[in-house]
């Protein structure tokens, strides 16, 4: 039995349609009238299948929208950290409509879940105004998790909705996606009582690997779960099958056997910073996961937060037992010249600049993009080769 409880619930609640009830709702919905939602909709309604947005029953509506993004609960005194939405442009219907949600990001917008259309409400620039600067810090439209939230329109439908599909990320990445069920079942199946989580959205480097060993280490952890974010990303960002490959190639060379597990979800990247950490935070111990690593700039992009925004709001925002996963703190990893190992930052005061290999991700990507490895100190040359395959491919 697994050491942790989900979040807000005795057991988990996967809104996830089986058997003959997805046959049901198959040829229910189509006779529905059907609209396409937003990509973030659609990452939301495979959150709410899989498990991961575990007690939620649906998309919220205005009135707990605005409670969660001011102060991180839902008006039922639910502890959520963003806001769960289905916002379109516009909707001809009427509250108690049965409708089906299309899924813009699959060729011909199959249907992904059936709605009861429980509310729908007309947002005001204030409340988009309101909801965009304490979920994201900012206003600033060039910010890319602004421009996305933005995009989506202001008409809030809400309501419960019944799963159909896990969109394309069970086709697209059939060893890697995982629900919750599933990250629950292995861990189980392996034995493992204390699980760190590590999320990400890049390929790792040494630093991220060395990390990992040193939460488990610290932890005396059973094993890791290093957890892939799927869905879309900005511009520039790696895709997610290159980072995929290059993930499991350093585990499979530098990892013992059954300490890592590499798994996925289908959800699209906020960039929301401190806020975000707070939610990879609740669909992690969903997951099982007893502790969650939070580094330096968790989920943020440009120069929006603090490097350890993200480490903070737990201190203050995030109330005293609203959460059973606790986190490990990391600070910046580099390797040291000095002591010829990876190590944080703050546990090497009597190190210089000059001490570390750094190289900024601009340099990185320069250095792929010319058939160059970084130095092994920086990357693994078995990571390296997939990188440079794929960068020099975008020049082809």
């Amino acid at each position: 039995m697994n050491v942790i409880t989900p979040h807000g619930a005795a057991s988990l609640t996967p809104l996830i349609a089986t058997g003959q009830r997805l046959a049901d709702l198959e040829a229910e919905s189509a006779t529905l009238p059907s609209i396409t939602v937003s990509s973030a909709a659609a990452a939301n309604a495979v959150m709410l299948g899989a498990g991961y947005f575990t007690p939620l029953k649906g998309y919220m509506n205005r009135a707990d929208a605005l409670s969660v993004a001011t102060d991180l609960k839902t008006t039922d005194d639910l502890f959520w950290p963003v806001p769960v939405l289905n916002m379109v442009e516009r909707f001809d219907g009427n509250v108690g409509d049965r409708i089906a949600l299309r899924d813009p990001n699959v060729d011909g917008a199959p249907v992904i879940a059936v709605m009861d259309v429980t509310g729908i409400e007309c947002l005001s620039d204030d409340d988009m105004t309101l909801m965009t600067r304490e979920v994201f810090g900012t206003n600033d439209p060039n910010h890319p998790g602004v421009a996305t939230f933005n995009a989506q329109g202001q008409v809030l439908l809400s309501g419960p909705i019944e799963v159909l599909n896990y969109s394309y990320f069970q086709s697209d990445f059939p060893s890697t996606f995982r629900t919750a069920m599933e990250i629950r079942d292995e861990i189980e199946s392996r034995g493992w009582k204390r699980v760190v989580a590590f999320q990400t959205r890049n390929p790792m480097h040494r630093a991220h690997e060395e990390l990992c060993r040193m939460a488990m280490s610290d932890l005396n952890a059973d094993g890791i779960l290093i957890h892939m974010l799927l869905g879309k990303l900005k511009a520039g960002d790696i895709p997610a099958d290159v980072r995929d490959d290059s993930i499991r190639t350093m585990v499979d060379h530098y990892f013992p056997e059954n300490t890592v597990m590499v798994t996925g979800y289908g959800f699209d990247m906020l960039y929301a910073g401190p806020r975000e950490a707070v939610l990879h935070a609740v669909f992690r111990q969903n997951a099982g996961c007893t502790e969650l690593i939070v580094g330096r700039d968790h989920a943020g992009v440009g120069d929006y937060y603090g490097g350890f925004d993200a480490q903070t709001i737990f201190d203050e925002r995030v109330p005293k037992g609203a959460l059973e996963i606790d986190i490990y703190r990391a600070d910046h990893t580099a390797y040291s010249k000095k002591l010829d190992r990876v190590v944080m930052m703050k546990d090497a005061p009597d190190h210089s600049k000059e001490d570390f290999v750094l190289l900024s991700g601009t340099a990185v990507r320069e250095m792929l993009g010319q058939g160059i490895a970084p130095p092994p100190e920086f990357s693994r040359p078995e990571v390296a080769k997939i990188l440079m395959d794929y960068y020099q491919s975008l020049d082809q």
